[in-house]
């Protein structure tokens, strides 16, 4: 029994920078500034203090989802931290502390990347400290469950970090084979083909806090797993999406200890081949987009199960 409220767009603007990262071999990406940390929130109450209004209509205990927007907004403006993960549970708190009939919250966000635009100079491209631009399809995730103890005091129960919409492409190098075939198969085997995946991973810190951005060196960015990702897909002739995801994850854990497990939703968006030459070049082909069921692959793993699965 809970509601809430989606949709709820957040633009702050000269929030405090995340410096401070930890350097990565697969990335370059140095931290954010924050010049506008723009977010995506959906909130959700909870509380046997709401029962009423489902079953007799007695709005006396309903905080109106109106409400919840605007609190959210004006606490965006208390907001001293670096990261979404932070805010999620910064505001989660403050509801617990303003409304005391609330007996847990559940929170999620995407974050909106700003770059900023480059702009020439006298000799080159500058970055701009004004003007931005909305970043790629790929967006940070984060979500969060905080409760009331019978301390009455707020405790976090669940949290998760991501990035959501990944899309990666690679013209050869990838393959399948060697599945079951029977009567229901037409699929034929692939040895060399082009993969283009839909990608979410989410990842849980062993140490919540570190979700934070306050100890920076232990904060995992978004933008480095998206590049960890990236190096992979590159690295490896994969004999399978399952494969792919799982070299993916093994590199995040050794990369990051400070995580405790590591999931992806994968879906297989590969392209249908229509012509396999073309007169004019020697490798290029034309595809068009898959009919529209697809393929879909979940998978989680912790750094104790990976020690285990390679041995």
């Amino acid at each position: 029994m809970y509601y809430g409220k989606g949709d709820v767009f957040v633009y702050r603007t000269y929030a405090k920078p995340l410096k401070g990262i930890k350097k990565i071999p697969e990335s370059n990406f140095k931290g954010r500034n924050n010049t506008i940390l723009g977010m995506d929130i959906q909130v959700a109450l909870k509380g046997d203090a709401f029962l009423p209004s489902f079953t007799k209509g007695d709005n006396t205990s309903v905080i109106a989802t109106d409400s919840m927007k605007n609190f959210i907004l004006y606490h965006a403006g208390e907001f001293e931290g670096s990261t979404m993960e932070e805010f999620l549970e910064f505001v989660s708190g403050k509801f617990l502390e303003t409304y005391s009939h609330i007996n847990g919250v559940t929170i999620s966000g995407k974050q909106f990347p700003f770059q900023e635009v480059e702009i020439p100079s006298e000799q080159e491209f500058t970055p701009s400290d004004t003007v931005f631009r909305q970043g790629l399809l790929e967006q940070p995730y984060a979500s969060l469950e905080m409760e009331r103890t019978e301390e009455d005091k707020f405790q976090v129960v669940d949290q998760w970090s991501g990035v959501e919409g990944l899309r990666l492409m690679k013209v050869k190098g990838s393959s399948f084979y060697g599945f079951i075939k029977d009567e229901y198969t037409t699929l034929p085997e692939t040895f060399d083909r082009p993969l283009f995946i839909y990608l979410n991973i989410r990842w849980r810190y062993k140490n919540p806090k570190d979700a934070h951005g306050k100890r920076p060196v232990n904060y995992v960015c978004a933008e480095q797993v998206v590049q960890i990702a990236q190096t992979m897909f590159h690295q490896e002739d994969s004999p399978s999406i399952q494969y792919l995801i799982y070299v993916i994850g093994k590199r995040i854990l050794m990369r990051f200890p400070e995580l405790g497990e590591v999931t992806f939703e994968s879906n297989n968006r590969t392209w249908d081949t229509v012509l396999e030459e073309i007169p004019s070049s020697l490798k290029g082909k034309v595809f068009t987009d898959p009919r529209p069921p697809y393929g879909f692959q979940v998978f989680s793993m912790t750094p104790e199960e990976v020690k285990e699965w390679e041995k």
